[in-house]
């Protein structure tokens, strides 16, 4: 039975797990990455600015001297930086607890990744979608291991255009090129969540949302969006409840997304996603296009 207001208390002594959370090196992220190192698990700080990688590591370890974090670099704007780090990681570890898939872009000028995809569809999930396929044979010789895709409410709003994913055609709209790497996030987690049941995999991967929360994400996104992301905002630590819902609660199953109890804040609950997320056949097409563009391929064998 779900408790109602399931906070850090809620999560078990982690020691020997090892946890990679992206962009955790501010916002929800890090509040995530602390949450977990204060369970005494190994939490791997996965970022792309590595001096601000050490300097939340050196907090994190101000406020429990016995954490065990560290940062490793990626850039998942550049799919080569990917595959460095999973293939450093790979060299490191021999198993891999929790993925919490957490960085990302918000809103910002039209840019291109490194290769060539728009900047928040390429950094949310193709990059994402990449990390995990290349540490997916960790993942799954991991007894339980768990798979977090952090989306935003906003992915009700999205829409995926396959014939323009990377904003070529139409007038870019950064708001909507948000909602659409938002929702791809939910139909990565879906169709991965059918791939590994129909594999029979000792696998789950769900996703969260922190409704609105109190983060770094909206620094690229205008004074207006800044200001009323303030005014409404729950604080980071309250939004990370989502994510490490999503990595901790024993009774989750794979395809269910977590967020806040209330409109936009609150506690973490089930939440129910938009509509559209459903769909199995975008979810399919999406999915196969992603292993396409970015030449990456999951290993379900067991």
């Amino acid at each position: 039975m779900y408790k109602e207001k399931w906070d850090e208390e809620n999560i078990p002594d982690l020691t020997d797990k090892i946890v990679i959370v992206t962009g955790a090196s501010s916002g929800i992220g890090f509040e995530a990455a602390k949450a977990l190192a204060n369970k005494n698990a190994e939490v791997i700080i996965a970022v792309r600015n590595p001096e601000k990688g050490e300097s939340a590591v050196r907090k994190i370890i101000g406020q429990y001297n016995l954490a065990n974090v560290k940062v490793m670099q990626i850039d998942l704007a550049d799919l080569q930086s990917v595959k460095t780090f999973a293939g450093n990681f790979k060299k490191t570890y021999s198993s891999l607890n929790i993925l919490i898939n957490n960085a990302g872009v918000m809103i910002p000028p039209y840019t291109k990744t490194a290769d060539g995809f728009e900047l928040q569809m390429g950094t949310n999930h193709f990059g994402h979608f990449a990390l995990t396929g290349q540490l997916f044979s960790l993942l799954k010789s991991t007894k339980e291991a768990r798979i977090v895709n952090v989306s935003s409410g906003l992915h009700k709003s999205g829409r995926i255009e396959f014939d323009d994913l990377n904003w070529e055609k139409r007038k870019y709209s950064p708001l909507q090129g948000y909602r659409d790497s938002k929702l791809a996030n939910l139909y990565f987690t879906n169709e991965l969540d059918r791939k590994i049941k129909q594999n029979n995999l000792n696998v789950i991967a769900t996703s969260a949302h922190p409704g609105v929360a109190s983060t770094d994400l909206s620094r690229t996104s205008g004074a207006f969006m800044k200001f009323f992301v303030k005014l409404i905002a729950q604080s980071s630590r309250m939004g990370a409840l989502s994510s490490l819902r999503a990595a901790i609660d024993a009774n989750a199953v794979g395809g269910e997304y977590f967020g806040p109890s209330g409109l936009m804040k609150g506690y973490p609950i089930i939440n129910e996603p938009g509509e559209l997320s459903k769909d199995e056949n975008i979810a399919k097409k999406l999915w196969e296009v992603s292993e396409k563009l970015t030449g990456v391929k999951f290993d379900f064998a067991k």
